[in-house]
């Protein structure tokens, strides 16, 4: 038995570093083939982009996403994927996916930061960061992504989420304003303010 001890020990080694690079080194195909999705795929017409806002909660700890006007030709889902980067440098984010099932218009209170058994914890330093929305077909084939820069700042009192709304892309900029207090409640004020 003790002659096939070196034989054991090579073969445990060998699945150890078989594992490592599996699943550590190896950049899932998933991701590639996103990213490759991604830069394939024909653009939204115009007159099938939603109208999209991002309005801050009163202590800026939400972004409530409001869609509307969804019409993507043979969209069946939607995931949409919101990204910052937090005062360390860290980029952090909140996805999502999202069963269309005839709906037009769809709400979601994004929190930036993270829950655990109802504790919040928040992240800090948040002013920028991007919104993608990706619609899919009941295959989960890509038909469509739109992407956009967003910045949250403080105005006077309240915090303003200014960014493109995609219907009127490159001609206007979206801003809306804190009106709701926490994730859980609270309509959307907004204006549409041209470029400068």
């Amino acid at each position: 038995m003790k002659k096939y001890w070196p034989i054991i020990a090579l073969l445990a080694g060998v699945l150890v570093v078989a594992g490592v690079y599996f699943f550590v080194i190896r950049k899932p195909a998933v991701d590639d083939n996103l990213s490759q999705e991604d830069q394939t795929v024909a653009e939204i017409p115009q007159d099938q982009r939603p109208s999209t806002s991002l309005t801050p909660s009163m202590d800026g700890h939400w972004l409530k996403m409001k869609i509307e006007s969804i019409k993507v030709a043979g969209a069946f889902s939607m995931d949409y994927e919101l990204l910052y980067k937090i005062s360390d440098g860290r980029t952090q984010g909140v996805p999502g996916t999202i069963k269309l099932e005839g709906q037009t218009s769809i709400e979601r209170n994004l929190l930036l930061g993270s829950e655990s058994s109802g504790k919040f914890r928040y992240d800090e330093g948040v002013e920028s960061g991007t919104l993608t929305l990706r619609f899919r077909n009941s295959s989960g084939k890509l038909l469509g992504r739109l992407s956009t820069d967003w910045t949250l700042s403080m105005s006077g009192k309240n915090y303003v989420v200014k960014m493109n709304n995609f219907v009127k892309e490159g001609e206007s900029t979206f801003t809306s304003s804190s009106s709701f207090t926490d994730g859980k409640s609270g309509t959307k004020s907004s204006t549409s303010v041209p470029n400068d």
